[in-house]
């Protein structure tokens, strides 16, 4: 399910001249789930409390995601 949100994103972004996508975030009333590309063969996705703080997981998923691209 992950990989068809990012394929989606990635065609949305392109339509709309946005470039390249970056993320995918979804807001629900009980929480967030964020999808980011590691690499062209992987996909990492968190999902995280309402209350917690977005920042520090994009940046945490961002290392992450860059960190297993490496080993893949």
């Amino acid at each position: 399910m992950s990989a068809a949100m990012l394929s989606l994103g990635d065609r949305t972004a392109s339509e709309l001249g946005r470039g390249d996508l970056d993320q995918v975030l979804i807001k629900g009333k009980d929480g967030y789930v964020l999808m980011v590309y590691a690499g062209s063969e992987a996909v990492v996705t968190v999902m995280a409390k309402a209350n917690a703080k977005l920042g520090l997981i994009f940046l945490d998923i961002k290392r992450a995601a860059e960190q297993l691209a490496k080993l893949l």
